[in-house]
């Protein structure tokens, strides 16, 4: 798996989009890389093909188990008028072809066994098993699903000289189905035979049928039809009833004809449970042979040419490509619903561990006595802001700042920007406030040159478009006091809440990402200080180099380094700080494509602490398997439960499923709930909760799997500057005159 960070252009974390550019020659404007990105949007495509790829696998899976297309009507008993008396009269084998209206019976001594239903991959061998023992032939008259399914028991029984027959594809009751329908069943039937056999048949029997006498004015126009499509129909005139599960002894004296008669009659190798079958089978075939009985296939004992005809050229292949297709079928949905399991699983497991050990955190840092340390930090601190390009958004940050209840020094590092950045901040002239310029060489490097020029021995880090309200620092930095801890998350909160796109990542701040801290806190593997807010310890940074550039997830790299040294990482809830989020999906889906692949990034990096030993060996073997799991593995797969709530909708138990769906919503709800009564949060925020859940789900299937084919292709990724509209200020902080601003500062959410 191959990690890269483009080291071309402009540096990481000045990396954003290109204006469209100008030819030198001819003055025309060409389209910069996000006018080509919009004509060719791949990282959407290529997701759908594959969502689009699995609902198909899953539609043909339906198909071939009968939950799509099926008819299970049965028609009711009609009258007999029209049918000829010497069908009603006649024998079990009904010929219509070519006009003919005939019938034909079984001669005397010679009974043809015919099993519906199969093959069954548990009863079908058991019977051609008991076939072989006894020397004996049979008819097997199989669906085209389950021929489909099982092609090697179908191959099994053309090699050892049974022969078969049709049974439709999808079992309907034909006298209910249209012409089209009739010669769909049998098209199919005959494709699956194709590809499981290399045969077609001449030989067909009605689902439902019964005796020659038993066709009726509904059934008989069916037959006729048959006729006319080239086949024989074959009843029987010996029902075993071995369906109804009689008993052994009941079955064979159902199955014996009377007088030495020959017959056809009728069993079942599938449908259920057929150990009766199995058992009466192996018993009735030697008593009737000793009786002078042949065991034999319908041709054979009618003395006719084989019913079977050996398929060839382009038919034969379609028939191996539908067979292949529908195994790879069952192979995929195999997968879909190991994935579901998974997912499932991955799911509750985070719910109840987000559940108990936040409840624990919150309980043992709300306690009146709880403290950090044996006296409360009060020394100042340096508060670095790296900005890019943040005019818009770098005087909200820095006067929020000034309202701090903490002594700081605030050390602006300007890297490289365009828009007069640094000079905003300058002509603010505010007490404390130092700008350092360089030139464009990303945020970690900056991070590195405020680092170099605090004074402090605690390093506070926020963005340049977050703004922290009053008491931040001074809650951020209280952890100091236990003199294990090395780092401190904040809790970051959305400062544009107010659009659909906003309430979203709301709802995913304050459960997704506070709770998972609170968790992560407890079990002592904290993966990421949130770059909007958190704290350091200076000797801390420096033992384990610094801020990095290997990875574009520079927060979570320089977090789980620190783990790795022996420092202790804690969450510190009254940290607020509030930060603009994306406000738009194209906005959003770069910023998480970003994260998500840094997070690969860093989780591959620090691979090697699965094996080590101390503190670096309990993080890689409790806190990479989390993050792996429920960071990486469980979004991805998680628009699997949409594949499968879609499926089920449409062709499935409806009620059931949309049960199923709302029973895991309501506690994810319920999760949501208690995240926002834990933050002391409005809950009416959460009426978006079920979109959200349908909708975001999709958007981080996309950001990982393009995360995924990245990491996997080993290509580069580009950090992209988010557009911001500095519109976030914090509750406290010190009021400024508000510019008036373009309406097209904000981007509509889409």
């Amino acid at each position: 798996m191959a990690f890269r960070t483009s080291r071309h252009g402009p540096a990481p974390s000045s990396r954003h989009p290109q204006p469209p550019t100008q030819h030198p020659q001819s003055g025309t404007r060409r389209p910069g890389p996000d006018a080509r990105r919009r004509r060719l949007p791949m990282r959407f495509v290529l997701p759908l093909l594959i969502l689009l790829a699995l609902m198909a696998m899953l539609m043909l899976r339906g198909y071939a188990h009968s939950e799509i297309l099926a008819d299970h009507r049965v028609q009711p008993e009609a009258a007999t008028d029209k049918v000829p008396e010497k069908i009603l009269k006649g024998g079990p084998v009904i010929d219509t072809r070519s006009g003919r209206t005939t019938s034909l019976s079984v001669p005397d001594h010679r009974l043809v066994l015919t099993f519906d239903d199969g093959p069954d991959p548990t009863w079908t061998p058991k019977v051609l098993d008991v076939l072989k023992a006894h020397r004996a032939h049979a008819v097997f008259f199989v669906t085209g699903t389950m021929a489909s399914r099982y092609p090697e028991l179908v191959q099994r029984m053309v090699e050892e000289g049974h022969e078969v027959g049709l049974h439709t594809f999808n079992h309907p009751d034909l006298s209910y189905q249209s012409k089209k329908r009739i010669d769909w069943e049998l098209s199919q039937n005959q494709l699956a035979l194709a590809g499981a056999a290399g045969i077609r048949t001449s030989l067909f029997r009605p689902p439902y049928s019964s005796f020659a006498d038993a066709m009726d004015n509904k059934s008989w126009p069916v037959t006729q039809y048959i006729g006319t499509r080239g086949y024989i129909t074959v009843v029987n005139n010996t029902d075993s009833e071995d369906w109804q599960k009689p008993g052994v002894e009941e079955i064979i004296r159902r199955a014996t004809p009377h007088g030495g008669k020959g017959a056809i009659v009728l069993m079942h190798d599938s449908g259920g449970d057929r150990q009766q079958t199995v058992q009466a089978l192996d018993r009735f075939l030697p008593d009737l042979q000793h009786q002078g009985y042949e065991f034999q296939n319908l041709t054979e004992a009618l003395r006719a040419p084989s019913a079977h005809t050996e398929v060839t050229g382009l038919e034969l292949w379609k028939g191996k490509a539908w067979v292949y297709l529908v195994q790879a079928s069952e192979k995929v949905t195999d997968a879909l619903v190991v994935g579901i399991a998974i997912i499932g699983v991955l799911v509750f497991t985070r719910f109840g561990l987000m559940l108990l050990l936040s409840a624990a955190h919150a309980r043992r840092v709300r306690r009146k006595d709880f403290r950090w340390g044996p006296a409360p930090i009060t020394e100042p601190v340096s508060v670095l802001v790296p900005a890019y390009n943040e005019a818009k958004c770098i005087e909200n940050t820095v006067r929020s700042l000034m309202a701090s209840e903490h002594p700081i020094e605030v050390i602006v590092i300007d890297d490289g920007s365009s828009d007069g950045t640094a000079r905003i901040v300058e002509g603010l002239r505010l007490p404390n406030v130092r700008v350092v310029r360089q030139l464009n060489a990303g945020k970690p490097a900056a991070l590195n040159r405020g680092l170099a020029n605090a004074r402090y021995d605690i390093i506070v880090m926020m963005d340049g478009d977050t703004v922290f309200e009053p008491a931040t620092v001074r809650e951020l930095v209280q952890p100091f006091a236990d003199p294990s801890v090395g780092a401190v998350a904040g809790n970051a909160k959305v400062g544009n809440r107010d659009s659909l796109i906003g309430a979203w990542q709301h709802i995913e701040y304050v459960m997704g990402f506070n709770l998972d801290r609170r968790m992560y806190d407890i079990l002592r593997c904290m993966p990421t200080i949130p770059g909007a807010v958190g704290a350091f310890r200076r000797s801390a940074l420096e033992r384990v180099g610094g801020m990095s550039d290997d990875t574009l997830a520079e927060d979570t790299d320089i977090t789980m380094a620190l783990h790795r040294d022996g420092w202790r990482v804690v969450y510190a809830e009254k940290a607020r700080a509030w930060t603009e989020a994306p406000e738009s999906v194209q906005q959003l889906w770069s910023q998480r494509y970003r994260w998500s692949y840094g997070t690969m990034q860093a989780i591959w990096k620090h691979r090697r602490a699965l094996v080590e030993r101390g503190p670096s060996g309990r993080f890689g073997r409790v806190g990479l398997p989390l993050v792996s799991l429920f960071m990486v593995l469980a979004p991805l797969l998680a628009p699997l439960i949409d594949v499968f709530l879609l499926y089920g909708i449409v062709f499935g138990p409806t009620q059931k499923t949309i049960v199923a769906w709302l029973g895991v919503l309501a506690i994810q709800a319920a999760c949501a709930a208690y995240a926002f009564r834990l933050d002391r949060e409005r809950m009416t925020h959460l009426i978006s909760l079920p979109l959200q859940q349908i909708l975001y789900r999709q958007l981080m299937y996309v950001v990982l799997l393009q995360s995924w084919i990245t990491a996997l292709t080993g290509g580069r990724l580009r950090w992209q500057k988010l557009r911001r509209t500095g519109v976030v200020e914090a509750p406290g902080s010190i009021p400024r005159q508000r510019a008036a601003r373009s309406g097209n500062d904000r981007r509509p959410v889409g």
